[in-house]
């Protein structure tokens, strides 16, 4: 079970240091600050994972199950590798069997079991060589990206709501039936066409704001559960284009009859 740590951090460092003024601005003094008297920093050092934010993906997962039974996992947005490890290991992925594929353009040390890709998510290359790396069908993709911020908030919420729509629209051509997709998004609002596009596809759509997410932070994270699969997915593909090549019909009708 994940539990908050409680009591102090279970690593026997107070909470509470101050960082010496020295050279550091006021801002970056203040974050750092926060930062070390992080509990969950403390015990992601103390359990072994690369980020704190290995403990959002367990409590997602220990409310909802959705790496239960996964055999291989997609992680995209990976740096520093928490999540990363957490997939290693629920999938029992080794060098010699990997069953879970990393990407990030940002450099990432090596993890037993991940094959990394040091490449931007966008680049038209990425989705081939992430099917290629995992070696074979995801049941579960998850992605931690986000774009660089700006400081201007309805852009950031814009750039990485785009982050969020691509890694959907890749989610459903890679899953299996059944599967996953776990994506950070931002409060503000997810835009109503990728709600629809993740209601048609999947069975269950939520949002998450976990636990271990700092309560200044704006970020939340959207949960498409049970991939219907791709046979569904063509299906209502076709039923939309059947539909507007009616209704391109009937204007035809109509503009011929001079209405």
């Amino acid at each position: 079970m994940t539990k908050p740590p409680i009591g102090g951090n279970r690593t026997g460092r107070k909470l509470g240091q101050k960082v010496k003024k020295g050279k550091l601005k006021a801002s970056s003094r203040r974050w750092l600050e926060r930062h070390i008297n992080d509990p969950y920093v403390q015990r992601a050092r103390l359990e072994g994972y690369r980020a704190r934010a290995a403990f959002k993906l367990l409590e997602i997962d220990e409310k909802h199950h959705i790496l239960k039974g996964a055999k291989r996992i997609i992680d995209l947005g990976a740096a520093p590798g928490s999540w990363s490890q957490i997939a290693a290991n629920v999938t029992g992925s080794t060098d010699d069997d990997i069953r879970v594929a990393a990407i990030d353009f940002l450099e990432m040390t090596q993890l037993p079991g991940v094959k990394i890709l040091q490449l931007d998510f966008l680049d038209p290359e990425a989705p081939r060589l992430l099917i290629e790396a995992v070696g074979g069908t995801p049941d579960v993709v998850i992605s931690d990206m986000a774009a660089p911020t700006t400081g201007h908030q309805k852009t950031d919420h814009i750039r990485t709501m785009h982050l969020c729509e691509v890694a959907a629209h890749f989610a459903i051509e890679v899953l299996a039936e059944g599967g996953h997709f776990l994506a950070k998004t931002f409060q503000g609002g997810t835009e109503r066409d990728l709600l629809n596009l993740l209601k048609q596809n999947f069975r269950q759509v939520v949002h998450i704001k976990p636990g271990s997410s700092r309560a200044e932070s704006v970020e939340m994270f959207l949960l498409a559960k049970g991939f219907k699969g791709r046979k569904a997915a063509a299906s209502k593909d076709g039923d939309a284009r059947e539909d507007e090549a009616n209704d391109a019909e009937a204007r035809d009708e109509r503009e011929i009859a001079g209405e």
